[in-house]
C-alpha cells in the first residue's frame, strides 16, 4: 500500500494531509450541530492537523536532497497536470454556479469530491497506492456530506468531521513510513561511509 522508494515524498504527503485536516476541520466550524462538544472536537482535529504538518514539513526540509517521484516530463506528470487543470476549471465554474444560485452549502462537498478524485491521479504520479485509498475514502465522505441531513449540520461540517480523520490517519501513516525509511537510509549511508573510510585507512597503513 505504501512504497518507501521515495521517503521524502511520503513525508511531504504527511505535511499536506496535516494541513488539509487543519483546513477542513476549520471549514467545518461554519455550521456544526448545536453543542460546544462538536466545536471542541473540530478544534482538536485542527490541532492534530498542525501537529502532523509541522514535524512533516521540518523533516521534508531537512531531507530535501532526497530524490522525488514527482518529476516533470513523464507521462504520469503530464496526466496529473491535465487532471489538475480540468478539476480546477470544473471546481471554479461549479462553485460560481452554486454561489449564483444560492447553493453555497454544496461548495464544500463539491471541493472535497474534486480533492478526492485528484488523489487518484497523484497516486499514479507518486507511485503510491495509498493515495488511491485516500481518494476513495474522501470521495465517499463528499457523497455522504451531500446527502446527510442538513437540518442537523451544514455539509461542510460533515466534510470536516469525517474527512479530517482520513487526512490525519493516512498522513500519519505516510509520515511514519517515510521517516523510518529516511532513518534507515541515513544509517546505511553512515555505515557505508564508515566502511569505506576504514578500508581506505587500512590500505594507507599497508602502503606505508
Amino acid at each position: 500500500m505504501i512504497d518507501v522508494a521515495h521517503p521524502r515524498d511520503l513525508v511531504m504527503i504527511g505535511a499536506i494531509f496535516g494541513l488539509a485536516a487543519f483546513i477542513w476541520s476549520g471549514w467545518a466550524q461554519e455550521a456544526p450541530p448545536k453543542g460546544l462538544v462538536f466545536r471542541i472536537v473540530l478544534a482538536g482535529l485542527g490541532v492534530a492537523g498542525l501537529a502532523l504538518a509541522v514535524p512533516s514539513i521540518l523533516t521534508a526540509i531537512g531531507n530535501w536532497s532526497e530524490p522525488s517521484a514527482f518529476t516533470s516530463g513523464t507521462s504520469a506528470f503530464t496526466l496529473y497536470l491535465i487532471v489538475f487543470w480540468v478539476e480546477a476549471i470544473i471546481g471554479a465554474v461549479a462553485s460560481f454556479f452554486l454561489i449564483r444560485t444560492s447553493q453555497t452549502e454544496n461548495i464544500a462537498p463539491l471541493i472535497l469530491a474534486i480533492v478526492g478524485v485528484h488523489f487518484f491521479a497523484l497516486a499514479v504520479v507518486f507511485g503510491q497506492p495509498v493515495l488511491h485509498l485516500a481518494g476513495l475514502l474522501l470521495t465517499i465522505v463528499a457523497v455522504l456530506a451531500f446527502v446527510l441531513p442538513r437540518d442537523t449540520a451544514a455539509p461542510s461540517f460533515w466534510c470536516g468531521i469525517l474527512g479530517a480523520p482520513v487526512f490525519l490517519g493516512i498522513g500519519l501513516w505516510c509520515l511514519l513510513a517515510g521517516y523510518s525509511a529516511l532513518t534507515e537510509h541515513g544509517a546505511l549511508t553512515a555505515l557505508v561511509e564508515h566502511c569505506a573510510l576504514s578500508g581506505y585507512s587500512a590500505l594507507t597503513a599497508l602502503a606505508v
